[in-house]
């Protein structure tokens, strides 16, 4: 998340302090504990015994992870989408981003990417679906498809899972005073990218996720969150902030005052500049 008045060279104001690697192949380094991109189990050499989906994957991830689970060629699991009869929101018009659901999935000889997707969506609907969010999104004026948007950012931004409540009432915050969400995550995912680094030239680019320069929630959410996301986002932490920003590893500072906020933003990048990283 960023401000129009510091410079942008100053912030990376939001995210884990941490890049997650996107490519197939590579291991997952925004949890706690480093996760396969795709399969566990199984050994040996032989089918891997189950598909392993991380909270915060974005669906083109767990594309990549079903076609190389399944020995498939690339992009085999994004065009069976349309033929797999997932049991989508009609807000997600066909998009199954956010209904992905992040768990481990139990893979036979007969799997394929119809089945797989139709189980996570299946799984996303119970999770999702029932009377405790349902209710928790009605409290806050929105309908569960919006629920799932703000959990995906939430999921994105979110250092810690101890800080998602208070993510989620920054995002209610600034969408309740009219602001901009200015958060880096929606650009990311317009750019299908991970970076800490946002440039000002980013926060101009012509995009529905552009939360810099369109107000609102993004029109699909930006990844696929888990429970602890979701809960956030119908449960938010009571507060008044309207900033934020990771410090270092383990130290997130929320609040409403900006001169505050330039203050830790200030005290970042004069960590980032003694470890060698100069923020850009």
């Amino acid at each position: 998340m960023h401000t129009n008045t510091p410079p942008r060279s100053t912030i990376r104001l939001t995210r884990r302090g941490r890049i997650v690697l996107v490519a197939t192949g590579a291991v997952l380094a925004g949890t706690a504990v480093a996760v396969p991109l795709a399969t566990l189990g199984g050994g040996g050499g032989s089918e891997p015994a189950s598909l392993v989906i991380p909270e915060g994957w974005r669906a083109r991830q767990v594309y990549a992870a079903v076609d190389k689970a399944l020995e498939l060629p690339p992009g085999t699991a994004q065009k069976s989408v349309s033929k797999a009869g997932l049991k989508l929101p009609r807000d997600a018009e066909g998009n199954p981003e956010g209904y992905l659901f992040p768990a481990t999935y139990p893979l036979t000889d007969k799997s394929t990417p119809e089945q797989l997707l139709s189980a996570m969506v299946d799984t996303a609907n119970k999770k999702f679906n029932g009377a405790p969010v349902a209710a928790g999104a009605q409290r806050n004026a929105m309908n569960v498809y919006q629920a799932v948007t703000i959990a995906s950012i939430v999921q994105a931004e979110a250092a810690t899972k101890a800080d998602m409540g208070k993510v989620a009432r920054v995002v209610f915050n600034r969408l309740e005073r009219g602001m901009p969400l200015q958060m880096d995550s929606t650009l990311n995912y317009a750019l299908n990218r991970s970076t800490l680094r946002t440039t000002d030239s980013d926060t101009r680019i012509d995009s529905p996720y552009n939360s810099y320069q369109r107000m609102g929630l993004p029109p699909t959410p930006i990844g696929n969150p888990g429970e602890e996301a979701m809960r956030a986002a119908i449960e938010p932490t009571p507060g008044d902030w309207l900033y934020f920003v990771t410090v270092k590893p383990g130290d997130t500072r929320f609040t409403a005052d900006y001169a505050e906020h330039l203050r830790n933003v200030a005290e970042f990048n004069r960590l980032q500049r003694g470890s060698g990283n100069k923020a850009s």
